[in-house]
C-alpha cells in the first residue's frame, strides 16, 4: 500500500493552509462540509492524526472519529429534518478513495430525494457557511 502523502488536500486544511466550512473540532478530528456535497449538509468527519485510511489507522482514532460522525449524524436529523443518514468511507482507489486522508461522509438524507452524483457541483460559499453555522451550533 502506498504511503500517506502530508501533501493531500485535507492535510492541508488541517494545517490551515486552505479554509474550510469547519463544523466541529476537538483535538483529535475535524468535520467540514464537503464544498460538492451529495446532499444538504454533506460533512466529511477526518483524524487530525496522518492516516491514509481505515487500514493504517490506529484504533483508538477511528473509533474517535466514529464517535464524530455519530454525533453529526445526530445534528443533521434533529437540526436539518433529515429522515436519514448515509454514511460512507472509502479506502484506496479501488475502493472509491479519492482524497487519501481517511474521512467519512456523513451525508443527511430526506425521503424520497436521491443524493447527487458524486463531486456533481460546487455549493455555493454562502450557503456552505449558513449551514456550517447552523450544524456547529447543534454540536455545542
Amino acid at each position: 500500500m502506498p504511503s500517506y502523502d502530508p501533501n493531500n488536500i485535507f492535510a492541508k486544511i488541517l494545517r490551515g493552509e486552505l479554509p474550510c466550512y469547519k463544523v466541529y473540532e476537538d483535538d483529535k478530528a475535524l468535520a467540514f462540509l464537503d464544498i460538492m456535497p451529495r446532499a444538504p449538509g454533506h460533512t466529511l468527519v477526518l483524524p487530525k492524526a496522518p492516516a491514509r485510511n481505515l487500514i493504517d489507522c490506529p484504533a483508538e482514532d477511528l473509533a474517535h472519529i466514529a464517535k464524530v460522525a455519530q454525533k453529526i449524524a445526530q445534528a443533521a436529523m434533529t437540526t436539518l429534518g433529515a429522515d436519514g443518514v448515509t454514511v460512507q468511507q472509502f479506502n484506496e482507489s479501488a475502493g472509491g478513495q479519492v482524497v487519501f486522508h481517511l474521512h467519512v461522509h456523513v451525508i443527511p438524507r430526506k425521503a424520497g430525494v436521491p443524493m447527487k452524483p458524486p463531486a456533481a457541483e460546487k455549493e455555493k460559499p454562502e450557503a456552505l457557511e449558513a449551514m456550517a453555522r447552523k450544524l456547529a451550533a447543534a454540536l455545542t
